[in-house]
């Protein structure tokens, strides 16, 4: 899999979507800073996954973004996506390859070596790795910190994909560190200061 440094974020969707989201999603995307955009929605009926899906998949085509499906590898198939994103509890990395062939498979490891091992040895497209800072996206059960990075980095040359609560402020610590990719939602939806378009311009 390909690192564009300058293309350093994988956004991740909104819990919710409104109707202004298209319209940020696609000034957000021109700015050539997204790699990877992960739909993530966790309180959407199937159908619904699959109307918005298809939105999503197009602005991602347009701008050049890999599209992944959170959680869901058959639901991943079914919009032909990019690619899968695995929690630790979800359908195994060979499972999810045996659905959806030779596309992105990624997983959270939280802050275990030990668990992005296996995943290496199931030919894993991607480790992420986190919370390393408190956000609200999600309920944290796992705290990482940069050791985790450093260390996998020494172990594995397989793209590294930090995240947890990352901001402008926080970012280039990340990124300092061998992160190669910065998993980011709240920050760029939910600012109470910004619009999403100039939020991700303050990450450079």
């Amino acid at each position: 899999m390909k690192i564009n440094k300058k293309k350093f974020i994988y956004l991740i969707s909104p819990n919710k979507i409104t109707k202004s989201f298209y319209k940020n999603l696609k000034l957000v995307l021109k700015t050539n800073k997204v790699s990877f955009f992960q739909m993530r929605l966790k309180t959407y009926s199937l159908n619904q996954k699959i109307l918005i899906g298809r939105k999503i998949k197009k602005v991602c085509k347009d701008n050049k973004v890999k599209f992944i499906i959170n959680d869901d590898p058959w639901l991943a198939k079914k919009l032909d996506a990019d690619g899968c994103h695995l929690g630790q509890k979800d359908m195994s990395i060979n499972e999810a390859r045996k659905l959806i062939g030779n596309k992105i498979v990624g997983i959270t490891c939280h802050n275990s070596i030990k668990l992005a091992k296996n995943a290496i040895r199931s030919n894993v497209s991607y480790l992420a790795f986190g919370a390393f800072y408190p956000t609200k996206t999600k309920k944290v059960k796992f705290n990482a910190t940069t050791k985790v990075l450093l260390e996998i980095k020494r172990l594995s040359n397989i793209p590294v994909v930090a995240i947890g609560g990352i901001n402008s402020h926080n970012y280039k610590n990340l990124l300092l560190n061998k992160a190669n990719f910065l998993a980011i939602s709240s920050y760029i939806w939910n600012n109470k200061k910004y619009k999403p378009l100039k939020a991700i311009e303050l990450l450079k």
